[in-house]
C-alpha cells in the first residue's frame, strides 16, 4: 500500500528587500535545502514531503534579503545522507557551513572528516511531533566525540524537556545552541517556566539561542509581533550569544496564508533589536565567532 505524506507549501518565490541594510557578513544560521529528489532522494521514513528547494534558490533569496553567509542544517527528510549538504557547500564558494543530524553511528574519525568538508555543528531532535526524543546517554556520548572539534551542539527541543534537563545543559562544555526561541508558547507570557529556564540558561557562558522560526509560532496562532518581547528579553540577557535564522524554506507550513516572506523575516530584526550595533552583532559578529567564519 502506497504511503501518504503531508505536503509542505513552497517558500515565497518573491522575497522583498528589508527596510534596513543588513551588515556585511550577515549570516542565516538556520536554513534547509530539500532535494531536488531525483538527485538527493527523501527517506521513506519521513513524516512530510517538502517541495524541491535547491541551494540555488536559497542563494538567490539570500542576495535579495542581504544574507552573505549561512548554516545549512540537514533536514530530517534527508536522513543521515550528507550528499545534498556536500553539494550545497561546494556550490556556495565558502559562504556556508554545514550542521548535521546527530548520528550515534559516527566515530571521532568520521566527525574529523566532516569537519574537513565544512561541517561545523551537530543537531539533536528532541521534538515529539517530529518523532524525536531525548536520550541522555546518547547525547553525552555524541558530544564526547565532537567536543575536541569545538563544534556547537544544537538542540531542537520541546520546552518541557528543556526544563527537565536544564542542569545537564548547564554542564555541557561545548557551545550549546537552543533552536527557535526554545519552542516556548507565545501566549503563556514571559513568566512561563520554560522561558524563565531559557533565560536562566542563557546566563551560562556556554548557551546560545536562535531567535529564528517566528513563522512557526504564527502557524500556531500567534502574531509576528507577539515574538518581539521574547526576542528583546533574550537579547537583553546575553546579546553576545544570540543568533538569527530564516528557517527557509519553512518546512512547517502546510496551510495557505502562513508562508512568510523572507524579507519580512529580516524586517523583524529591526523590531527584535532596534539598536543597530546590537542588531549587527546578532546578524554578523556572533555567528562568525560561533561557526568559524574568517
Amino acid at each position: 500500500m502506497e504511503r501518504k505524506f503531508r505536503v509542505n507549501l513552497p517558500p515565497d518565490p518573491n522575497p522583498r528587500r528589508p527596510r534596513f541594510t543588513p551588515p556585511p557578513g550577515t549570516c542565516d544560521t538556520h536554513f534547509h535545502v530539500f532535494g531536488p529528489p531525483h538527485l538527493f532522494p527523501f527517506v521513506e521514513q519521513r513524516i512530510y514531503t517538502p517541495p524541491a528547494a535547491p541551494i540555488e534558490h536559497f542563494l538567490m533569496m539570500a542576495v535579495i534579503v542581504g544574507i552573505e553567509r549561512g548554516i545549512l542544517v540537514v533536514p530530517n527528510v534527508h536522513g543521515f545522507d550528507h550528499a545534498m549538504l556536500f553539494d550545497a557547500l561546494e556550490k556556495a564558494d565558502g559562504r556556508l557551513r554545514g550542521m548535521i543530524r546527530a548520528n550515534p553511528a559516527l566515530s571521532q574519525a568520521d566527525f574529523r572528516a566532516l569537519h574537513g568538508r565544512g561541517v561545523r555543528g551537530i543537531r539533536f531532535n528532541a521534538v515529539a511531533e517530529l518523532r524525536g526524543g531525548f536520550d541522555t546517554a546518547n547525547f553525552q556520548a555524541i558530544i564526547g566525540r565532537v567536543e575536541t572539534l569545538g563544534w556547537p551542539v544544537d538542540l531542537h527541543i520541546d520546552p518541557e524537556l528543556l526544563v527537565e534537563h536544564a542542569d545537564l545543559f548547564r554542564r555541557v562544555q561545548t557551545p550549546l545552541v537552543i533552536d527557535h526561541f526554545g519552542r516556548i508558547d507565545p501566549a503563556a507570557g514571559l513568566e512561563q517556566p520554560a522561558f524563565k529556564v531559557l533565560l536562566d540558561l542563557l546566563g551560562e557562558g556556554n548557551v546560545w539561542v536562535k531567535i529564528s522560526g517566528a513563522d512557526r509560532f504564527v502557524e500556531r496562532g500567534a502574531q509576528y509581533q507577539d515574538m518581539v518581547p521574547y526576542a528583546r528579553a533574550l537579547i537583553a540577557r546575553a546579546p553576545e550569544r544570540i543568533i538569527w535564522g530564516t528557517d527557509w524554506p519553512h518546512s512547517n507550513i502546510f496551510e495557505p496564508g502562513y508562508t512568510p516572506n523572507d524579507g519580512m523575516l529580516m524586517d523583524l530584526m529591526a523590531d527584535f533589536a532596534p539598536d543597530e550595533a546590537t542588531r549587527n552583532r546578532i546578524l554578523s559578529d556572533n555567528p562568525a565567532r560561533l561557526f568559524w567564519f574568517d
